[in-house]
């Protein structure tokens, strides 16, 4: 399926190596480099974890990255998510990423997908083609069906389990699915894997799908003092938007950007090491 998404950016000719990458270059080489170049890399999930993975990507040298999330940005995004910043509040996280990106490499082709993934537009997100994905959803349905489809398709992809109610970033491990530890939200994805797609994720048996976790326990969230009597009040501007939202949630879990970063540079390098060979 051909693809219809908003491009900014042009991919650089690749013959040569632009000084912007030379230490990328020097670690995976310029044939390496090549290949980033010429893939097409889609981040699902511009988050605290997507937003970390896609600029590390994008300054290694990627060159057409599709970022994909339907959120706006929240005031609560300001303590790890790069997007957020004064005068963003309110904006779609996939648009100010891409202008971001697009200062790092001005002639990246950067795809901003202001939409929710899921079996409705999983046909037309997942078009055209596809090199790798980063899976940094949190929606349960939404990644394991992202997971299942990218199996069913021969795709690569690397996801990213549960990053908030953690502070220990030294904790952060990659494992196929199958082999996470320790943490409940990769408990539940492989639950649904087997109920909802037939997915045999359990443990030693290989899904094929790079899971990046951690081996901390979770952190159980502390009440604050604004808090009503009924608990978290949400003030996200798409809060009420009937799809994942905080206005949806009965538990909002603690969150730090040296976590929630650490996997999304995991995401980083297990889809660099794989493009390139390394």
């Amino acid at each position: 399926m051909a693809s219809t998404l908003p491009v900014i950016g042009q991919i650089e000719p690749v013959e040569r190596t632009h000084r912007r990458f030379d230490r990328a270059a020097r670690l995976v080489g310029e044939a390496g480099l090549r290949s980033l170049h010429r893939a097409r890399v889609l981040v699902f999930g511009v988050g605290g974890v997507g937003s970390f993975a896609s600029e590390a990507l994008m300054r290694t040298g990627v060159g057409t990255l599709g970022l994909i999330d339907f959120d706006h940005i929240c005031v609560t995004n300001a303590n790890r998510q790069l997007h957020t910043l004064k005068g963003t509040i309110g904006l779609h996280k996939v648009e100010v990423m891409a202008e971001r990106l697009r200062l790092v490499n001005p002639v990246a082709v950067l795809e901003p997908i202001a939409k929710f993934y899921g079996p409705d537009t999983s046909e037309e997100l997942l078009g055209g083609q596809v090199d790798f994905v980063v899976d940094a959803i949190d929606n349960l349905a939404a990644k394991a069906h992202l997971i299942a489809t990218c199996l069913a398709r021969g795709i690569p992809i690397v996801s990213s389990m549960g990053a908030a109610a953690r502070l220990d970033p030294t904790q952060v491990r990659t494992a196929d699915l199958a082999d996470t530890e320790y943490d409940p939200f990769a408990r539940s994805v492989r639950k649904l894997l087997r109920e909802k797609h037939a997915i045999d994720a359990r443990k030693g048996v290989l899904t094929g799908v790079t899971a990046v976790y951690s081996n901390e326990l979770p952190i159980a969230p502390d009440a604050l003092s604004y808090d009503s009597a009924a608990g978290f009040v949400c003030v996200c501007p798409n809060g009420s938007n009937g799809l994942h939202s905080c206005d949806k949630r009965s538990r909002i879990e603690g969150s730090t950007a040296f976590v929630t970063g650490a996997f999304g540079l995991a995401c980083a390098s297990v889809v660099v090491r794989q493009l390139t060979g390394r």
